[in-house]
């Protein structure tokens, strides 16, 4: 999501809230309150779903690395000594 849609739908949330809020309890303070937690909750979440596609992202990075790690060592052929020495 872009970071102008995102601030804007952030703006509409608190917005929302804070009316809300507001017609619920009839005070502006507990409007205010609510909405700056609502506001610091909203940003928490924010950055803990970035922080979780960070890792997913290395995560599927080191498996996809596995894999191809894996797939190369099938095609390296060691020979033991054994074999060598049927050879002669």
């Amino acid at each position: 999501m872009p970071f102008r849609i995102f601030c804007r739908v952030l703006g509409l949330v608190l917005c929302a809230n804070a009316l809300t809020m507001y017609f619920v309890l009839h005070s502006i303070r507990a409007a205010t309150f609510t909405t700056l937690a609502c506001s610091l909750f909203l940003q928490v979440a924010y950055f803990g779903s970035v922080l979780f596609l960070v890792w997913r992202s290395g995560c599927t990075r080191r498996a996809g690395q596995k894999a191809r790690h894996c797939g190369s060592c099938g095609e390296v052929r060691h020979d033991s000594p054994d074999h060598k020495k049927g050879e002669e």
